[in-house]
């Protein structure tokens, strides 16, 4: 680590910056404007979903914290001279790949991981290991411009549900619950994707990784303080849930809610996360004014001195980088014009000892969403014994943006329809189970399976990965998403409609045969 002359800070820095980190900028910030072009729609994405979402309002102020703490660092960056460091094009080699799995597959984490990846490694690529090494935090901490969490919430439902009704029980207040629904003498509670406490998860995290590095030097208690930021909010909205209920019973349900939603949005956060700071004050152990960067174990390090040898010229860097990122744009636009070839009608089979009947139905009309579907399918039949089962098809020509089988609000329940999300159901081969309960209080067993070539599946995941390979290889493949579903007074009821109807019908491969859908 060769030593450079002073960066300083304040009113005309650019005049005082040394030659050597000028030379370095320079094609850095040419490479920013490249990433930032190429992958525009995925910063507008992320920029749309912060501005409009609760959930992820905390990434507005990400820009504004990785400036601070790069800030807090010029002192000790000061003290090292960039250099090209050529493996750094490898990570960001990695970050493309992921981008372009995430525009195969219309997963937009994965686009948004890998363009946060591109843009992080453009320090090592431009600056080298070791003002890498100096801002591996901040570096780490720029992901959290991707928004993520939400997969958390039906799990976060549960958890809080649980930890609610045993808080109820515990104060006298009898109570039965349902899933994520709580009957109570003051009425029936759903905790609702809103009231799964993710906000708040989410948020704490951030925040909670920012003090960890800030005031913390030991990592046990880095640790610690980290294990509470994550359970304190996750007790702390059952605690909010249960006080709702307890409220409720004196002054009632809607004016208890209202109440709720008001502590909860402007108090509650800033109490918790003041009660959590101020009890790991005492633990704090980072001095005021101490360096947040080992300069001394950086300049030693046995490892950075053979890693930095890989140097390459920054204009070479930058050419290179240049070349990847079109190429990565032009690999993703062929793949985007795949399509498969679909028949031209498609009915649903007859079942042997089941009627295709009309689909009116008794309660909130169950019509699950395909966007982006070439065809869509929705049937009900009925057999000798008075048992209905629903069955929803939807085909797909490719898989993409706009047309996410698994995608957010597609399949058995979308936003808004009457149905809430009410526990897993039964376990399934190969399916996704889940029970969900109508505003009037009717329990429905949905059973989704997504089919493409060979893969019979329940995990939107799995289907993802399914497409990026065969995308890799520039090949479409047909996909459909089969839901069959089947009303019910009990779980039980429901399960023994769909259970019948599947012994009928066969497994969901024969549909596809069925259909004329094949490889």
């Amino acid at each position: 680590m060769q030593p450079s002359a002073t960066l300083r800070t304040g009113a005309g820095m650019h005049l005082r910056m040394p030659a050597v980190w000028r030379a370095a900028l320079v094609p850095a910030i040419a490479a920013w404007l490249i990433i930032s072009l190429a992958l525009a729609e995925d910063w507008l994405r992320i920029a749309v979903i912060a501005w409009t979402s609760s959930t992820y309002a905390h990434i507005l102020l990400i820009p504004v914290i990785l400036g601070a703490l790069v800030y807090q660092r010029i002192p000790q960056l000061a003290r090292i001279a960039p250099q090209s460091w050529w493996p750094g094009l490898l990570l960001g080699l990695g970050g493309l790949m992921l981008w372009l799995l995430g525009a195969f597959s219309g997963l937009d984490l994965a686009r948004q991981l890998g363009a946060v990846t591109l843009l992080v490694s453009t320090v090592p690529l431009f600056f080298g290991v070791r003002i890498a090494a100096v801002l591996v935090f901040p570096l780490c901490y720029a992901f959290l411009l991707v928004p993520m969490g939400e997969e958390l919430v039906p799990a976060l439902q549960l958890i809080t549900a649980k930890i609610t009704v045993a808080l109820v029980e515990a104060s006298g207040i009898p109570a039965h619950i349902e899933g994520v629904f709580i009957d109570t003498p003051a009425g029936l509670f759903e905790v609702a994707e809103a009231c799964s406490g993710v906000k708040f998860l989410i948020a704490m995290i951030a925040l909670g990784l920012l003090a960890a590095n800030v005031c913390f030097v030991s990592w046990k208690r880095r640790a610690v303080f980290m294990a509470a930021c994550v359970a304190v909010p996750i007790l702390a909205n059952g605690a909010r849930a249960f006080a709702t209920i307890w409220i409720a019973q004196s002054i009632g349900a809607e004016r208890a809610a209202g109440v709720d939603h008001i502590i909860y949005g402007w108090f509650f956060f800033a109490f918790v996360v003041a009660v959590l700071l101020a009890g790991a004050w005492r633990f704090f152990d980072r001095s005021p004014g101490a360096p947040l960067a080992d300069m001394d174990r950086i300049a030693a390090s046995p490892l950075l001195t053979l890693l930095e040898q890989r140097r390459t010229g920054t204009l070479t860097a930058l050419a290179a980088l240049a070349l990847v990122v079109v190429g990565a744009q032009a690999w993703a636009r062929a793949g985007e014009a795949l399509r498969a070839d679909l028949p031209r009608t498609v009915v649903l089979p007859s079942i042997e000892g089941w009627q295709k009947i009309g689909t009116a139905q008794a309660g909130p009309a169950w019509q699950p969403r395909a966007e982006g579907a070439d065809s869509r399918l929705l049937g009900r039949y009925r057999n000798a014994e008075g048992q209905e089962v629903d069955v929803f098809f939807a085909l797909y020509a490719a898989q993409g943006d706009g047309r996410e089988p698994g995608g957010f609000g597609q399949g058995a329940m979308p936003p808004e329809s009457g149905w809430s999300w009410l526990s897993p159901g039964p376990q399934i081969a190969n399916g996704k189970s889940d029970l969900l309960r109508g505003d009037e209080g009717t329990l429905r067993l949905a059973v989704t399976w997504y089919l493409s070539g060979d893969l019979v599946t329940g995990s939107n995941m799995r289907l993802k990965l399914h497409s990026m390979a065969d995308k890799l290889r520039l090949k479409e493949r047909p996909t459909a998403m089969m839901i069959v579903s089947a009303t019910g007074q009990s779980p039980a009821e429901a399960q023994q409609s769909f259970s019948a109807f599947m012994r009928d019908a066969g497994s969901p491969e024969r549909w596809m045969d069925r259909l004329g859908i094949t490889e």
